[in-house]
């Protein structure tokens, strides 16, 4: 077992001031989330970031710039573990190639883990879009800064 689960997730903004969220469902449990995830053993946070937007959402980015870290204790949702999560900004290389969803957890198939993608416009952003304390905090900085 781990101590610490270090996560970083990437705020991709699109020229219509929407941001990408993804619905996913893992250990027969739903969740909103920004698009990320967990660091590999030997990788830095920027590179895990990249890494995940390959993986998750078949899209390079570039990342433009540091937006949060977490400063207060959150355990972990599915282990013992301390969380601690890392935002950046992030922008597209080249024309996105995903599948956008307008309804949320409208997953494609029926094997876990399940995810799906939805822009949401900045204007109408809500802590209540996300299911994790640390991704509720980043929306509510986020409203904040628009």
């Amino acid at each position: 077992m781990y101590r610490f689960n270090v996560r970083v997730y990437g705020l991709l903004i699109n020229e219509s001031n929407e941001i990408l969220i993804s619905d996913e469902q893992e250990y027969g449990m739903q969740f909103t989330k920004f698009p990320g995830g967990g660091v590999e053993y030997g990788e830095g946070m920027t590179e895990g970031l990249k890494r995940e937007f390959i993986e998750e959402c078949n899209m390079e980015v570039e990342v433009t710039g540091h937006f949060y870290t977490t400063d207060f204790f959150v355990k972990s949702a599915f282990n013992d573990s301390q969380i601690i999560s890392i935002y950046y900004l992030v922008k597209n290389l080249k024309p996105l190639n995903l599948k956008i969803k307008t309804i949320a957890f409208d997953f494609d198939g029926e094997v876990e883990p399940l995810q799906s993608f939805r822009w949401i416009k900045l204007g109408d952003l809500s802590e209540d879009d996300f299911t994790f304390p640390i991704d509720k905090h980043v929306a509510k900085l986020l409203i904040e800064t628009i």
